[in-house]
């Protein structure tokens, strides 16, 4: 599809090396499987997980420890065309990369970073973050999961947590708790006693994605497991707001794939001997989703040179997440209008990704939660209570 804003153009060489290895990818590895995924809830993680290392895109925004190092234009442009295969898949790599190597790599040990992080980065090992709770999701204040000092110097955990991507398949979690000091987070190897994880089934979005309940019954950790370099809400949140990043790329690849899907189909399929995209309301439908989605793009663009310049603020994340993942899933429900009966089938990419959309608009931040953190930057008043 022709890049009329030429977005395309505005990217370095290596940012559109990072594309094209990762769109090849998905092209070769991913989309000719992603439809049956979907339908039997499956994911590949084990097998997919050490070619992802391979071709640098787990932590590849950190550096050191086998990471990749490359900029956030880089990191945003896998994640759209991870994405553009299926939010399942963006989203395995997003909790690998910015929800358990993240907190590790910024606020780890130096022997917690140097025993999981090479790890992480090839693929060996899979990770997971445990932050929202079955009565505590917008409110992360709120959690119940509590980790105590005990004489000997250990940690006891006891609590839960709910729609944990990865979690059933993880080798460590990277667990938020409440303590006598505060939130603290705490890297957990997940065949500690104590540990259990439950996968979620029964889903009708993000199906090719493990989703789990993690289980915290008097589990025994040692005094250092917990992360000594931070305290309170911000450590959990600025993990969010480095995965809501990697949402508000991802979102414009999923609205691409809707796109494209829709741009084909109206240019082959006949009905009053004519081609539907010949006709002036298919015409309409597509010309909204091409400056919906090439918007978010531009959203997106900037975010990232502002993550790039160290400028990036989370209001602004905010208004990126708010802005392109609703944009993201009114594209892909104008495409099914426009592939009709087909567009509810799995030979085509719409259903999936709408479905999909739905839980993206939903997690690291509802879309009501980000609208008061917009209403609160504007006003100065916040209104979450």
């Amino acid at each position: 599809m022709d890049d009329l804003l030429r977005i395309e153009d505005e990217l370095s060489e290596e940012q559109r090396l990072v594309r094209d290895t990762t769109s090849a990818f998905v092209t070769d590895k991913v989309l000719p499987h992603v439809g049956d995924w979907f339908e039997e809830g499956t994911f590949p993680a084990r097998a997919l997980a050490p070619e992802l290392g391979g071709l640098g895109l787990l932590g590849m925004h950190l550096t050191e420890y086998g990471c990749a190092g490359l900029d956030a234009v880089s990191y945003g442009v896998a994640c759209r065309e991870l994405e553009a295969g299926d939010s399942g898949l963006r989203s395995f790599v997003s909790v690998q990369g910015s929800l358990a190597m993240f907190p590790i790599w910024k606020y780890g040990s130096q022997e917690q970073k140097e025993q999981w992080l090479p790890r992480m980065a090839s693929g060996e090992a899979i990770g997971c973050f445990g932050l929202t709770e079955p009565d505590h999701g917008s409110d992360p204040g709120g959690m119940r999961t509590t980790a105590k000092r005990d004489p000997s110097g250990d940690w006891v955990l006891n609590g839960s947590k709910m729609w944990i991507t990865n979690g059933s398949i993880a080798d460590v979690a990277v667990v938020w708790a409440q303590t006598d000091d505060g939130i603290r987070g705490f890297v957990v190897p997940t065949d500690t006693k104590g540990f259990s994880a439950q996968e979620i089934h029964r889903k009708l979005s993000l199906r090719a994605s493990v989703t789990a309940a993690l289980y915290f019954d008097d589990m025994r950790l040692p005094g250092d497991a917990v992360l000594p370099g931070v305290r309170g809400l911000k450590g959990p949140l600025s993990c969010l707001s480095e995965a809501r990043f990697g949402i508000l790329w991802g979102a414009v690849g999923a609205a691409r794939a809707c796109l494209e899907a829709a741009v084909e189909y109206a240019r082959t399929r006949v009905q009053f001997d004519r081609p539907i995209g010949s006709f002036q309301l298919t015409q309409q439908k597509l010309a909204w989703m091409y400056v919906a989605v090439g918007q978010a793009q531009l959203t997106a663009l900037h975010l990232g040179r502002l993550k790039d310049a160290g400028a990036i603020t989370p209001q602004q994340i905010s208004f990126g997440k708010l802005a392109n993942v609703r944009a993201a899933l009114d594209t892909a429900r104008q495409a099914r209008t426009i592939l009709g009966g087909n567009g509810i089938t799995l030979e085509y990419p719409v259903i999936r990704h709408m479905t999909n959309l739905e839980s993206v608009l939903t997690y690291e931040g509802t879309e009501e939660i980000h609208t008061l953190v917009l209403g609160e930057a504007l006003t100065g008043l916040p209104a979450y209570r």
